[in-house]
C-alpha cells in the first residue's frame, strides 16, 4: 500500500515556484516623469531709456524653444501692477506658442556683473517636494514675479552695469513617457564622442604638439587637428608640411580665441563664451565671437565660421555694427553683412551715430 504524507501547503508552494520561474518573462512597464530643460540669456541694453513706459507696458525677448514649445521673456520696467506706482520691475516667462495645460518649472536669474557671482535667483526648480509644476493653459500664459526687484535697489546694485541688465531664464517642460517590456531591451545612449575627445584634450593624454599663443601653451593632437582642419592637415601632413614638428608659435590670435577654437575642434560645439572669458558682458562675448570667426576662416573651419556668423547676426548693436560689418566684408559673410546693413537702415537703431 502506498503511503501519502499530508502536505496542505504543497500545492501552494508548487504554484509559487512556477510563478517565480515565469517571472523573467512577465511583462512590465515603467512611467517616467522628467523635464526637458533649456535656457535663454536676455540682455536689456539701455535700461534707463526703458523706464517711463508706464505700468503694464513691457518689452519682450526673442522667442526660444524648449520642450517643443516657444517661450519669451517679458520685462516690465515700470512694473506690471499700476498700484505699485513703478516701485518694482516685473519679469515673467510666457508661453509664446499654442499649447494647452503645458506643465513646466521655471527659473529667473539676474546676473551679477561685478564678477563676484552673487546672482539673484528666483527658482521654481528648488521648491519643496510637495509643490507641483506650474500649468500654463494657453498661448500668453505666464509665470514670474510682479515684484521681481525694487527699482531703487536694482539701480544701485551690481546687477546694472553700463546701463545694461543680463538675465538667464530657464524652462523645464515636464514630459511623461512609458517604458515597457515590449520596447527594445537595448537602450542606445547618445553619442559622447565630443565629450571623450574634449576630455582627451584637457587631460593632454597622447598629445604630440604644443601651441604657444601669447603667454599660454596648449597641448593637442596632430591627427585630430588634421582631420578637422585642412590648414592643420597641410601643415603637419602635406607635401611641404613637417610632421616631426612638436611646437608651433601662433601670432595674431588671442589665447582665449584659440582655446575656444580648440574646444570646438574636439567637441564640435561652440563653448560657452561667458564661461570661457569669465565675463557676462555681451560686448565681450561679441568681440570674442568676432575674433573666433576670423580664426575659423583662417584655419578652414567652415561650420564654426557659420556658427559665429549666425551668433553675430543676433548680437548686432549700435556699438558693434561698424566692426561687425567690416568683419563680414573681410571674411565674405554675406548674411552677416546683410544683417548689419538692415540694422543701419533703421534710424532708431543708431540715433545720432553714424557708421
Amino acid at each position: 500500500m502506498a503511503e501519502f504524507a499530508a502536505d496542505p501547503g504543497g500545492l501552494v508552494n508548487d504554484n509559487r515556484r512556477l510563478a517565480q520561474q515565469r517571472l523573467p518573462n512577465a511583462s512590465q512597464s515603467k512611467l517616467i516623469c522628467e523635464t526637458v530643460n533649456g535656457s535663454h540669456h536676455y540682455t536689456i541694453k539701455g535700461y534707463s531709456l526703458a523706464k517711463g513706459m508706464g505700468p503694464g507696458k513691457y518689452m519682450t525677448s526673442d522667442t526660444f524653444s524648449v520642450g517643443g514649445y516657444e517661450w519669451a521673456v517679458y520685462f516690465y520696467p515700470d512694473g506690471k501692477n499700476p498700484e505699485d506706482n513703478s516701485l518694482y520691475v516685473s519679469v515673467f516667462i510666457a508661453l509664446a506658442s499654442d499649447g494647452a495645460d503645458v506643465r513646466a518649472l521655471f527659473e529667473l536669474t539676474l546676473l551679477d556683473q561685478s564678477g563676484k557671482g552673487k546672482h539673484k535667483v528666483h527658482s521654481h526648480f528648488d521648491r519643496a517636494p510637495e509643490s507641483v509644476p506650474y500649468t500654463l493653459k494657453y498661448r500668453g500664459s505666464m509665470w514670474g514675479y510682479k515684484r521681481f526687484y525694487r527699482r531703487t535697489s536694482l539701480e544701485a546694485s551690481d546687477f546694472l552695469k553700463d546701463d545694461c541688465l543680463v538675465m538667464r531664464c530657464t524652462v523645464g517642460v515636464v514630459r511623461t513617457r512609458v517604458e515597457s517590456s515590449s520596447q527594445s531591451a537595448i537602450s542606445v545612449p547618445p553619442s559622447d564622442m565630443g565629450r571623450c575627445l574634449k576630455e582627451m584634450l584637457e587631460s593632454r593624454m597622447g598629445s604630440d604638439i604644443v601651441f604657444i599663443v601669447g603667454d599660454e601653451t596648449f597641448h593637442a593632437h596632430k591627427l585630430v587637428l588634421a582631420a578637422r582642419s585642412p590648414v592643420f592637415h597641410a601643415q603637419f601632413f602635406g607635401p611641404i608640411g613637417n610632421r616631426d614638428t612638436d611646437k608651433v608659435v601662433l601670432q595674431d590670435i588671442e589665447s582665449s580665441v584659440f582655446k575656444a577654437m580648440l574646444l570646438y575642434i574636439y567637441s564640435d560645439a561652440l563653448p560657452d563664451i561667458h564661461e570661457l572669458t569669465g565675463s557676462v558682458s555681451m560686448s565681450t562675448s561679441t568681440i570674442v565671437v568676432q575674433h573666433l570667426l576670423a580664426a575659423a576662416d583662417r584655419f578652414g573651419l567652415d561650420r564654426l565660421k557659420q556658427i559665429c556668423e549666425a551668433k553675430l547676426c543676433e548680437e548686432v548693436t549700435a556699438d558693434t555694427v561698424a566692426t561687425t560689418l567690416a568683419l563680414a566684408e573681410q571674411h565674405h559673410c554675406a548674411q552677416l553683412k546683410s544683417a548689419c546693413l538692415k540694422f543701419t537702415a533703421l534710424q532708431e537703431n543708431l540715433g545720432d551715430r553714424r557708421v
